[in-house]
Formats: structure tokens, sequence, C-alpha cells
């Protein structure tokens, strides 16, 4: 099995105390030795990452080494070229660190708002994508149109995976050859069940054990049963505040309890949790969501440095 590699998702900012707790962070993620961290695009919503792309540049500037991701690049709402010229600027600049985690929307006020009919875009993605890798690493004269003028650092592409919930995301993500980047939602029963049918749906000629298997998690690593307890609580809350009418994948993406959603306790018991989603799904990428509504910033911190030095030395985690 492949070593384990741990990165933390950090969510928006909308406030420059925010940007500097979130740049802050990512600084703290590379002294420790995370692998990543990884940014969403999300609009019209509190704590909304309306520009992922910028983020990422901000803290590719004030990093070396740690890698840059995204979680849910939403291809239909954007122009193919314009986005395959910033990711390559972003990818030089940084010295070829970026991942790239693709997504299609499911918000209705965001799909509606771009102008994106609901039901288009999953052929949007496809037909976006498709402009991206032309205007990347097609050949020389058979580009339609201006061609950027820069492409990435890193070859052919910086690693691509597709963000999905349901089967239609999966399947679609799978006739691309492309890993699934599963959400923090679904419990790790239906997890299983998405890998499969992902795994059931590639091509021939695709070694599904050369794919990576990306898992996004709620993460908190206690210092005492106490604080775990108390963590748990607070997800517990937030969870019941989930919106009504919700799509049928995400509805089934939440059907789990919580605490097969998350991985919240001691060190030992987040330890046992991982070492469960490694035998189960082999799980090589963890990108741990840190913040927990009512936990301060100082706890979430905390959490954050027991899960570099007391979890991923057990499991080979490295920087690469």
């Amino acid at each position: 099995m492949r070593p384990l590699r741990i990165g933390i998702a950090l969510g928006g900012a909308t406030d420059a105390a925010a940007w500097t707790r979130l740049l802050r962070r990512a600084e703290r993620a590379e002294a420790i030795g995370l692998h990543g961290v990884w940014v969403p695009e999300m609009h019209f919503r509190p704590g909304s990452m309306a520009s992922p792309l910028v983020a990422l540049a901000a803290i590719a500037a004030r990093t070396r080494r740690i890698r840059l991701g995204t979680t849910s690049l939403l291809l239909p709402i954007h122009s193919p070229l314009r986005i395959a010229e910033e990711v390559a600027a972003l990818d030089v600049l940084s010295g070829g660190r970026v991942d790239l985690g693709l997504g299609r929307g499911f918000a209705p006020a965001v799909l509606d708002t771009f102008g994106v009919p609901a039901a288009e875009k999953r052929d949007r993605f496809d037909a976006a994508l498709d402009a991206i890798l032309d205007a990347w690493t097609g050949a020389d004269g058979a580009f339609e149109g201006p061609r950027p003028a820069l492409r990435p650092l890193q070859t052919p592409h910086p690693p691509l995976s597709v963000a999905a919930f349901g089967r239609k995301g999966l399947l679609q993500a799978a006739r691309r050859g492309l890993p699934y980047l599963a959400s923090p939602l679904e419990s790790l029963e239906v997890l299983a069940e998405n890998h499969a049918t992902h795994r059931a749906a590639l091509a021939p000629e695709v070694d599904p054990d050369s794919l990576s298997v990306a898992i996004l998690r709620t993460v908190f690593v206690a210092g005492s049963e106490l604080r775990a307890r108390d963590a748990r609580e607070r997800l517990e809350a937030e969870a019941a505040r989930s919106p009504r009418g919700l799509p049928p994948a995400m509805a089934r993406a939440l059907s789990g309890g919580l605490g097969e959603r998350v991985l919240v306790g001691t060190a030992q018991e987040v330890l046992d949790l991982v070492g469960r989603y490694r035998e189960r799904l082999g799980m090589d990428l963890l990108i741990a969501r840190s913040e927990i509504p009512g936990v301060a910033d100082e706890e979430a911190e905390e959490s954050i440095e027991r899960l570099a030095r007391e979890i991923a030395p057990q499991f080979g985690a490295g920087s690469r």
C-alpha cells in the first residue's frame, strides 16, 4: 500500500483577518511537513471561496514545498481557456505544485447566476476539460483558436481528480480515467460503494491501482476525551442544521451516522479510524477539514499539529 499523504482543507475567507488566518495556516502546514493545502470553490454563502486560484497564488508566494490543490474548481461556470491560462501560470510560479480537483457544481443559485442550465452541467464539464487539455497538450496546428502562450510546468499537466457525490459524477470520472475525489459527507459504507462503482466503470486499459484514493474528512485530534466529545457534539449540531430537500445524491451521502463521516477522537482513536479507511478503501491521500463551528482556532491548529506529529508518521506519510 502506498504511503499516506496528509493535507488540510482551508475554508473560505471573507475579510482581512480571515485571509491572514488562512495564509498563516498554510505556512504552518508546510512547516510541520504536511503534503498539501486544498481550497474549494464556493459562491454566495458565508465563508465562501469565490477565487480559489487567487488564494493558492497567495499561498504559493509564501511557501516553497507544499502542494496547492483545489477540491472543486467548477469548470462549467468558467471560460476553459481562461482556466487553462491561470492554472498554467500558477503551476509555473509555484514550481509545479498544483493539484486540480474538478467539479460541476450542484447549487441552483450558482448555476443560475452563471447562466448554466443544470441539465447541461455535465456536458459543459466535459467540453471544458477537453478544451483545457487541448490547450495544454494538443498538437500544434490542431488547436482551434488562439493558443495559450504558457503551459503548466508539470507534464503533461497537473494531476487531476473529479469531485463527485452520485453515480453520474462517478461514471464521468471513470470515463475520463481520473481518480474520484470524495467529499466530507459520505459514510464509509457509501464511500466503499462509490469506489466500487468507479473502479468497475474504468476502461480496461486503466489500472485502478494506479489512481490515487483521496478522501476529504472532518478531522479533529483531541487532547482529551472531553475535548473529543465536545467536538462531536458541535458536529452533531452542525449536521442538524443541514438544509432539507437536498438532491438525492447528497441525501444519500448524508445517510450515515456522524461517526461514519468524521475522524474525531483522541490520537489513538483517530489512528484507528485512519487505519480503517486505509484497509477498506486503500486511501493514500487524506484531506483534513479542521474547522468545526464553535471550536477555537487554537484548538483546531493544535489538532492539525497532533495529526502531523502523532498520526502521519504511523502511515509513512511524506511530503510528496
